[in-house]
Protein backbone atom coordinates (compact mmCIF):
# COMPACT_ATOMS: atom_id res chain seq x y z
CA UNK A 1 0.00 0.00 0.00
CA UNK A 2 1.41 3.19 -0.93
CA UNK A 3 0.24 7.12 0.84
CA UNK A 4 1.23 10.25 0.36
CA UNK A 5 3.94 11.09 -2.21
CA UNK A 6 4.05 7.44 -3.36
CA UNK A 7 5.77 6.21 -0.07
CA UNK A 8 5.04 2.94 1.02
CA UNK A 9 3.10 2.62 4.37
CA UNK A 10 4.66 -0.28 6.06
CA UNK A 11 7.10 -0.27 9.57
CA UNK A 12 8.33 3.22 10.48
CA UNK A 13 6.56 4.79 7.99
CA UNK A 14 3.24 5.94 9.76
CA UNK A 15 0.23 7.61 8.45
CA UNK A 16 1.27 10.54 10.22
CA UNK A 17 4.86 10.33 9.27
CA UNK A 18 3.65 10.33 5.48
CA UNK A 19 1.17 13.21 5.91
CA UNK A 20 4.54 15.56 7.57
CA UNK A 21 6.57 14.28 4.65
CA UNK A 22 4.10 15.92 1.74
CA UNK A 23 3.43 18.93 4.12
CA UNK A 24 7.12 19.12 3.88
CA UNK A 25 7.52 18.47 0.69
CA UNK A 26 5.05 21.63 0.05
CA UNK A 27 2.32 18.98 -1.81
CA UNK A 28 -1.88 19.71 -0.45
CA UNK A 29 -3.81 16.77 0.41
CA UNK A 30 -6.49 16.83 -2.90
CA UNK A 31 -4.18 19.20 -4.67
CA UNK A 32 -4.57 18.77 -8.17
CA UNK A 33 -1.72 18.05 -10.89
CA UNK A 34 2.23 18.51 -10.33
CA UNK A 35 4.26 21.29 -10.41
CA UNK A 36 4.88 21.52 -14.48
CA UNK A 37 8.55 22.66 -14.14
CA UNK A 38 9.93 20.83 -11.18
CA UNK A 39 12.90 18.61 -11.26
CA UNK A 40 12.41 14.70 -11.84
CA UNK A 41 14.82 12.17 -9.61
CA UNK A 42 15.75 9.87 -12.60
CA UNK A 43 17.63 7.30 -10.38
CA UNK A 44 19.57 7.62 -7.03
CA UNK A 45 22.71 5.49 -5.45
CA UNK A 46 24.45 5.63 -2.37
CA UNK A 47 27.84 4.07 -0.76
CA UNK A 48 28.93 3.81 2.56
CA UNK A 49 32.20 6.17 2.90
CA UNK A 50 34.40 5.86 6.07
CA UNK A 51 31.89 7.66 8.67
CA UNK A 52 29.49 9.26 5.46
CA UNK A 53 27.84 8.14 2.60
CA UNK A 54 28.32 9.38 -0.95
CA UNK A 55 25.00 10.04 -2.54
CA UNK A 56 25.09 10.37 -5.96
CA UNK A 57 21.56 11.68 -8.32
CA UNK A 58 20.42 11.91 -11.71
CA UNK A 59 18.06 14.79 -12.13
CA UNK A 60 16.27 15.73 -15.71
CA UNK A 61 14.67 18.65 -15.65
CA UNK A 62 13.73 21.96 -18.47
CA UNK A 63 16.55 24.06 -18.08
CA UNK A 64 16.09 26.67 -20.40
CA UNK A 65 19.03 28.72 -18.80
CA UNK A 66 20.48 30.60 -15.93
CA UNK A 67 16.00 32.02 -15.64
CA UNK A 68 15.13 28.28 -15.07
CA UNK A 69 17.22 24.99 -14.26
CA UNK A 70 17.60 22.34 -11.43
CA UNK A 71 19.76 24.02 -9.02
CA UNK A 72 20.25 21.48 -6.26
CA UNK A 73 18.79 18.37 -4.45
CA UNK A 74 17.94 17.48 -0.79
CA UNK A 75 18.42 14.06 1.43
CA UNK A 76 16.17 13.95 3.91
CA UNK A 77 15.51 11.40 7.09
CA UNK A 78 11.72 9.19 7.60
CA UNK A 79 11.23 12.32 9.62
CA UNK A 80 11.47 14.95 6.69
CA UNK A 81 14.66 16.12 8.50
CA UNK A 82 16.73 17.73 6.06
CA UNK A 83 20.41 15.51 6.16
CA UNK A 84 21.74 17.02 3.45
CA UNK A 85 21.51 19.73 -0.05
CA UNK A 86 23.30 19.47 -2.81
CA UNK A 87 23.56 22.94 -4.50
CA UNK A 88 24.20 22.67 -8.11
CA UNK A 89 25.92 26.09 -9.24
CA UNK A 90 24.74 26.16 -13.15
CA UNK A 91 22.22 24.89 -15.77
CA UNK A 92 22.49 22.14 -17.61
CA UNK A 93 20.24 23.02 -20.99
CA UNK A 94 22.64 20.29 -23.06
CA UNK A 95 23.12 17.88 -20.42
CA UNK A 96 20.01 16.17 -19.65
CA UNK A 97 19.38 14.15 -17.63
CA UNK A 98 22.85 14.73 -15.35
CA UNK A 99 24.68 13.16 -12.37
CA UNK A 100 26.04 14.82 -9.46
CA UNK A 101 27.16 13.59 -6.33
CA UNK A 102 27.02 14.32 -2.85
CA UNK A 103 30.16 13.23 -0.26
CA UNK A 104 30.41 12.44 3.16
CA UNK A 105 26.47 12.71 4.16
CA UNK A 106 26.44 12.20 7.84
CA UNK A 107 22.91 9.60 8.31
CA UNK A 108 22.42 8.73 12.19
CA UNK A 109 23.49 5.45 13.08
CA UNK A 110 20.91 2.42 12.34
CA UNK A 111 19.03 4.42 9.80
CA UNK A 112 18.26 1.90 6.70
CA UNK A 113 16.45 4.70 4.25
CA UNK A 114 16.99 8.34 3.08
CA UNK A 115 14.43 10.29 1.02
CA UNK A 116 15.55 12.71 -2.29
CA UNK A 117 14.05 15.57 -3.37
CA UNK A 118 15.21 17.94 -6.16
CA UNK A 119 14.33 21.37 -6.70
CA UNK A 120 14.27 24.00 -9.35
CA UNK A 121 15.45 28.09 -9.48
CA UNK A 122 11.78 28.92 -9.39
CA UNK A 123 11.30 27.65 -6.03
CA UNK A 124 9.77 23.88 -7.33
CA UNK A 125 10.62 20.89 -5.17
CA UNK A 126 9.67 17.57 -7.44
CA UNK A 127 6.31 16.26 -6.17
CA UNK A 128 7.87 12.97 -5.44
CA UNK A 129 9.91 11.71 -2.97
CA UNK A 130 12.29 8.99 -3.74
CA UNK A 131 13.63 6.61 -1.24
CA UNK A 132 16.60 5.44 -1.53
CA UNK A 133 17.82 2.49 0.78
CA UNK A 134 20.85 2.42 2.82
CA UNK A 135 22.61 -0.75 2.76
CA UNK A 136 26.13 -1.38 4.71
Amino acid sequence: MHGVCGLPITGAMTPIRILALALISGLAIGATGAAADAPEIVSATAAKHGLGWNIEVTLKHPDSGWDHYADGWQVLDENGKVLAFRKLGHPHVTEQPFARALHSVMVPDGTKRVFLRAHCSHGDFSTELTELQLER
